[in-house]
């Protein structure tokens, strides 16, 4: 600045002071200034996202910001009492630290299947905590500019170091943490000519990444550019001064940060980032079980408008028929039936809402279709040779729909599900399954001598399960298991794998012959209740649960069951 000012003190003595304005251009000017004009826009394109692709990603949520607290994070078991006491150690850190001796965890791991709440939670325990929460997706980090990924990783951290030291704290949230994280080493492979060119695509590739994000995890107490100058500055005076007269250099500041990465792949982490000292915690986010769906339902409930058939027994169905759904899964579940009540004008949502509000999530939507009267009927009967195999055999299970109404690729359906919520099975209602799926097939050959194409879907599904019984299970006669064999052998696939082996293959084809036989006993000796519901479904298209075992009750009355349950 100093020359500048004295270059400026002279012109004003000289008596030709600079003022403001445009330079005095010669006539010519107008051929050039345009090119001149186009070059320095040109430069500005190319250079200004150069500069700019070394910044921090981040979106900075502040407490007030965040309307989400520990009240409305549910159906996470004993995750949630998890957090709350890594929260408790976030706000006791200095004395967890400095009068117990403890190190205070610095960075935890979300991981579970999507829609689990992982987000949800990070952002509550930033609400409790009352310190900001810098937000990132790992996609921003990524750069097309060489060793500008392992740039904004660098300003990344050192944002949430300089927030938490003006806030007291931060907490830092990396979403899918995988897709920056993975594993190094032989995932880099490509063959390149040119070995220079090998070693560089390696550095700024996954390697790359994950070497800057390890250095990043371990510098969470690095001091500021400030004092990393002031201190510099120190060492150099101490130079020209004896030492009892030393300047003290400073000691960096502890700052009290919580990284919290999410993943749905943990499996694919590079197994250094999941050591203690960079993720101390790795916190499993699972499905909810049935009490936690409960709850879930419950919650979501009081803010959505409902009428009085959404009662406690009918929020104790819904719990425990939605095993495998997650907590974001529910709420999509209830805001569709919510469509269905304003489509029909009308202002709350009832059961038959979440019915069909189901069947349009989990299957597809319903698209009306002009059978001829005979495909009509042979779809009609196929369904109800399921579900009087169902009703029959079914060990556990309850049929919910019964439908002939084509969705997606089915042309109807029988859905059923487990009347208990369980993780296990017996032989028998594995058994069950198969006979279901087989249902459909033989109630056709029953009526019309042989079947269609309609039990193709059937048949791969008897087959899935007959594989798993006989490579994985141990329930087919062979106790070995296609499991233990390495899962990279033909794709990994342990129906392929199975069927391969000449001895398993004939082993499931000898269980699915047997099971087809008892299937065709029992619907012989039961034609009268496929019949009544083949005439029910051509009449009314669906039936719901309690429709389907009406049908069958009074045909069953009037004819009775005629087959030994027992061998089946």
């Amino acid at each position: 600045m100093a020359p500048v000012v004295t270059w400026l003190w002279l012109r004003i003595l000289s008596g030709s002071p600079v003022s403001p304005g445009w330079p005095q251009l010669p006539p010519e000017a107008v051929y050039w200034l345009p090119g001149v004009f186009i070059i320095l826009l040109l430069g500005v394109v190319i250079i200004a996202p150069m500069l700019g692709n070394g910044r921090s990603p981040e979106v900075i949520f502040l407490p007030e910001q965040i309307d989400i607290s520990f009240a409305d994070v549910k159906g996470l078991g004993p995750v949630l009492p998890e957090v709350r006491h890594t929260l408790e150690v976030f706000l006791n850190h200095q004395r967890f630290r400095d009068q117990m001796g403890g190190q205070p965890r610095r960075g935890i791991l979300f991981e579970g299947p999507p829609g689990t709440g992982k987000t949800h939670t990070a952002k509550a325990l930033a609400k409790e905590a009352g310190v900001p929460f810098l937000f990132v997706s790992s996609t921003a980090f990524q750069s097309m500019w060489y060793g500008a990924t392992a740039r904004k990783i660098r300003s990344y951290f050192r944002r949430l170091r300089k927030v938490a030291r003006q806030e007291g704290g931060a907490i830092g949230f990396i979403e899918e943490f995988d897709a920056i994280g993975g594993r190094r080493g032989g995932m880099n492979r490509t063959v390149a000519t040119d070995p220079a060119v090998s070693r560089s695509a390696i550095a700024e590739g996954t390697g790359g990444v994950v070497n800057e994000l390890l250095v990043q995890m371990q510098s969470f107490d690095d001091p500021p550019r400030s004092t990393r100058f002031g201190n510099a500055l120190k060492r150099t005076v101490n130079k020209f001064l004896p030492s009892h007269r030393h300047l003290k250099t400073s000691k960096p500041q502890f700052a009290n940060i919580l990284l919290i990465g999410a993943t749905n792949r943990a499996d694919q982490l590079d197994p250094a980032l999941l050591r203690p000292g960079r993720f101390d915690r790795i916190l499993h986010f699972a499905l909810p079980a049935r009490k936690e769906r409960r709850e879930l339902i419950d919650f979501f409930l009081k803010t959505k408008v409902h009428d009085i058939t959404v009662n406690d027994v009918a929020r104790d169905d819904l719990a425990a028929t939605t095993m495998g759904y997650s907590p974001a899964s529910l709420e999509r579940l209830f805001d569709e039936a919510l469509l269905f009540a304003l489509r029909d004008e009308r202002k709350a949502l009832s059961v038959t809402d979440l019915r069909r509000a189901r069947l349009d999530v989990e299957i597809g939507l319903a698209e009306p279709t002009e059978y001829t009267p005979d495909e009509r009927e042979n779809i009609a009967v196929h369904e109800s040779g399921h579900a009087v195999v169902a009703y029959l055999a079914g060990k556990g299970r309850k049929m919910n729909l019964l439908s002939i109404v084509k969705r997606k690729d089915a042309l109807g359906l029988l859905a059923h599900t487990e009347t208990e919520e369980r993780y296990t099975k017996r032989r028998s209602e594995t058994l069950s399954l198969i006979q279901i799926a087989l249902g459909g097939m033989v109630a056709e050959e029953l009526f019309y001598g042989e079947s269609g194409t309609g039990p193709a879907g059937d048949l791969a599904t008897a087959t899935s399960i007959a594989v798993e019984m006989i490579g994985s299970l141990g329930l087919g006669g062979s106790l070995i298991s296609f499991r233990a064999v390495d899962q990279g052998v033909i794709g990994g696939n342990l129906v392929a794998t199975v069927l391969a082996d000449e001895k398993a293959r004939e082993a499931v084809d000898t269980l699915l012959t047997e099971q087809k036989a008892v299937v065709t006993t029992l619907l012989r000796d039961n034609r009268h209740l496929i019949a009544a519901l083949r005439d029910a479904l051509l009449d009314r298209d669906e039936l719901a649960e309690r429709e389907i075992l009406e049908v069958l009750d009074e045909s069953r009355d009037r004819h009775g069951i005629s087959v030994d349950l027992t061998n089946v």
